[in-house]
């Protein structure tokens, strides 16, 4: 890995106890890193947000645009855009991926309609997709806010819902609007955490129990492939 050895942990920003890094914490460890969690609205996230090395922000269930219900948000943003603006490396999850848009500049709005469950991603046909191993596989959409691709930013991925389901800054900047670290033994958590908003939705939880007991394998053994490429891509002074 091209990441000096002094930056062998990876530092993620947690916004809601069960979506942690899921899969991606085994993919981590086995590539010789340590983790640190960071928990948004109680510690101090400028330790995360100035790190040199790999900092993950993930997802959650509020909005970027919702900073006078959550104070906490305009510090993270804040702290996001320096962060970004030194090109280090980051790598976002729904609500990450969603602050990184706005914090290069990108609107981050309400979508048209919430995009739950388990569907194919449109890969697009850029050199060096990071996330060409998704071709044909089953990914976890959970969300209901959507963004406008930022400046200079490399779209990788669409939905038959959204267009913008993936994009890239460089090779140091990752976003993922779409849940790639889903573990399939920990999903029940999902269903009980998100239960109002699943009802609301007039969603079937058998339904997505069965989707996440026919899909979430094939996409956990991806997962390796993708960060692989990301961290073995990365630029570092």
């Amino acid at each position: 890995m091209p990441l000096a050895a002094h930056l062998k942990t990876v530092y993620a920003i947690q916004h809601l106890a069960f979506e942690d890094l899921g899969s991606l914490e085994d993919v981590f460890y086995q590539f010789g890193f340590r983790v640190r969690y960071f928990e948004a609205g109680v510690d101090d996230l400028s330790p995360a947000l100035s790190y040199e090395g790999l900092t993950v922000i993930l997802g959650g269930p509020i909005g970027v645009y919702e900073t006078e219900d959550y104070p906490f948000l305009v510090d993270e943003i804040a702290g996001l855009k320096q962060r970004l603006k030194a090109n280090k490396p980051t790598f976002g999850i729904c609500l990450g991926a969603q602050l990184i848009a706005h914090a290069l500049g990108a609107k981050v709005y309400a979508g048209h309609q919430k995009e739950i469950g388990w569907s194919q991603l449109e890969i697009k046909a850029v050199e060096q997709n990071p996330l060409a191993a998704l071709e044909n596989v089953e990914v976890l959409h959970w969300h209901g806010d959507t963004f406008d691709l930022p400046p200079n930013a490399t779209l990788l991925a669409s939905s038959a819902i959204y267009p913008n389901q993936a994009f890239s800054v460089g090779n140091n900047i990752l976003a993922l609007q779409f849940h790639l670290e889903v573990v399939g033994q920990s999903f029940e958590k999902w269903l009980i955490g998100h239960t109002c908003e699943i009802r609301h939705a007039s969603l079937s939880i058998p339904q997505l129990r069965q989707e996440n007991q026919a899909y979430a394998a094939q996409l956990e053994n991806k997962t390796a492939q993708i960060m692989n490429h990301f961290l073995s891509h990365l630029d570092q002074d």
